[in-house]
This record gives C-alpha cells, structure tokens and sequence, in this order.
C-alpha cells in the first residue's frame, strides 16, 4: 500500500473514554476477556503515569520519525499517538521537543514500541509516554510510512480511534465499536469488586467466596493436622 496520512478518523464517545480511564488498565484487560493487552515490556517512563484517548496510529521506518512529526496536524486534542515501526528498533524516536508539539495541539500521551530519549525532561513536562527502551539514540527523517491505519503495536492490534488505557500496569487496546460495552462491563467488574474488597478487609476466605474448596478438592489437595 502507498505511504498514507489519513486525515479524518472515527473517534468514540469522550464519556466512554473517560470511564475506562476511571477503571485502569487491569480492569479494562479482565472486562474484556483478557483481550487487547500490549506486551509487557511496554513500560511508562515516571510510575504516576495514566491517560485514556483515542488512538492515532503512525507506521515508521526503523530509526526514521518522519512519520510522527507528519501525524501532529491530523491529532485533535484528547489524542494518544500509539507508533511502531516496520521491523523492531529501540531508537530515541521521541524526545522534549516533539513531546512540547504534540502538547500544543492536545495529544495526551504517546505510545510506541520503540525508543524514546529526553526522559527527565519528558517527566518534569508530565507528559506521560510507554516505550519499549530509552535510548540517546537518534533518529533520521527520511523514510515514508502510514498514519491511521491499522498496525501491530507490541502484539496487539491498533486501529485508528480505538480507545488506548495505559497506567503502570501497562498498556490495554480496547476497539473503538466495543468500547461502550467493555466500559459497562468494567463498572459492574468495580463494583463486584468493592463488595469483594470489603468481605476480605472483615477477614473473610477467598477459598470460601470463590468455591475453591471444592476445586481444591478435586485436585486432589488434602488437608491434614498436625505439625511439619
């Protein structure tokens, strides 16, 4: 396919988007059946980093960021870049700088399965990014590539408008046209959660809320007095 800069994507409800942020990254990956999580090598750059939006996603050559500083003008505020690149690179593809363009047209955050570099500046902007390495490593600007369209980041799908969570749990992609649903299905998993959490704090057994006796049972465990 031609090298592509698609400027108009499909977008979810904003309510949507700011409820699977509510949830978190583990909640989100439960709700939907333990689906959509990038691999866990994806990590933020500073612990208190969060943020939920909408995916723009832009295609690189290794080593060549040409294509991100292509993506800023079709983001619209609210966005998350989600990059990746043609064959697998930890280059320092993203630093302060093109961190501080992003920020003036409303980008939230980055995520890309490369390198970025300019990290304590990154973290004292609050700019909040998941990368696979950090690197001083540079980069040329040289090589077309694609912007939304559908990529492979960290072994999971991405397609433009596709609702990114991300906190320091990692990464979870969930699809744009399921996003409402899994948002549903994330709040009813807190609440359940809450009743859960308040039966554990007055000492309850997890073995005696989940029916793990019988499971254990099964198993063949045994339990037998005395001492070891």
């Amino acid at each position: 396919m031609k090298p592509t800069v698609v400027r108009n994507i499909r977008r979810p409800d904003p309510d949507v988007v700011r409820r699977l942020g509510v949830q978190g990254v583990a909640t989100v990956h439960e709700a939907q059946t333990r689906t959509g999580l990038m691999r866990p090598y994806m990590r933020p750059i500073y612990t208190s980093a969060r943020l939920a939006a909408p995916a723009v996603t832009v295609h690189c050559a290794p080593g060549d960021n040409l294509m991100i500083h292509a993506a800023v003008e079709v983001c619209k505020p609210g966005d998350v870049l989600v990059v990746t690149t043609f064959s697998e690179c930890t280059d320092g593809f993203f630093g302060d700088l093109l961190a501080t363009s992003l920020r003036a047209h409303g980008v939230v955050g980055l995520i890309i399965d490369a390198g970025v570099r300019d990290v304590a500046d990154l973290t004292a902007m609050d700019f909040p990014v998941w990368s696979k390495a950090i690197s001083a490593q540079g980069t040329v600007k040289a090589t077309p590539g694609w912007v939304n369209t559908s990529v492979v980041c960290a072994g999971a799908i991405v397609n433009p408008g596709d609702v990114i969570v991300a906190d320091i749990d990692g990464v979870v992609v969930v699809p744009r046209d399921l996003a409402a649903a899994v948002a549903e299905l994330g709040e009813a998993r807190v609440a359940k959660e809450e009743v859960s959490r308040a039966a554990y704090k007055a000492g309850a057994l997890g073995v005696e809320r989940m029916g793990l006796r019988a499971k254990l049972k099964e198993l063949g465990v045994e339990y037998v007095d005395g001492e070891v």
